[in-house]
């Protein structure tokens, strides 16, 4: 589990263009990076969008977001293409990633247990550090506890 005030996991990974991206990379900015099961998918598409629909904050706030998800690079220009995100989104295919953050895990629907990504996202400071941590949260608190932890305010 990701503890408050710890280096943040490093990643290198396929973004929706097949150029590689690495946390590194963003040293000296905020990092708000979401977790979501499946591009396209009626939850995922929520949580992206109110990440979209609040870039103007998010940029004012100096950050960048990331979205995370096993999708293939061409799933995830497709997706980022009809609904115009401004932001990338990586490929983790083995799940490797997703388990180091916590994002990967035990699930059930209708009864039936299986392993997935569980939607959360988190918070990376400019020195590297995890400075927020939110897992199994809906779609529509991801967003909102995101941008309050921007605007400095209570992300309960």
């Amino acid at each position: 589990m990701l503890q408050i005030g710890k280096t943040a996991p490093a990643f290198s990974l396929k973004n929706q263009d097949g150029a590689t991206v690495k946390l590194a990379q963003f040293r000296g900015r905020t990092v708000v990076l979401f977790a979501y099961p499946k591009a396209a998918t009626s939850g995922c598409t929520r949580q992206a969008c109110g990440f979209r629909d609040n870039w103007s904050q998010v940029a004012a706030a100096g950050a960048v977001v990331l979205g995370l998800s096993p999708d293939p690079p061409a799933t995830l220009r497709r997706w980022r293409a009809k609904q115009g995100f401004p932001f990338d989104l990586l490929s983790d295919p083995d799940h490797e990633v997703l388990a180091r953050y916590g994002a990967w895990g035990e699930k059930t629907m209708y009864g039936k247990k299986y392993e997935g990504v569980i939607r959360s996202h988190f918070v990376i400071d400019g020195a590297g550090k995890v400075a927020d941590v939110q897992i199994k949260v809906s779609p529509e608190d991801s967003v909102a506890r995101a941008m309050a932890f921007l605007r400095g305010g209570d992300v309960a």
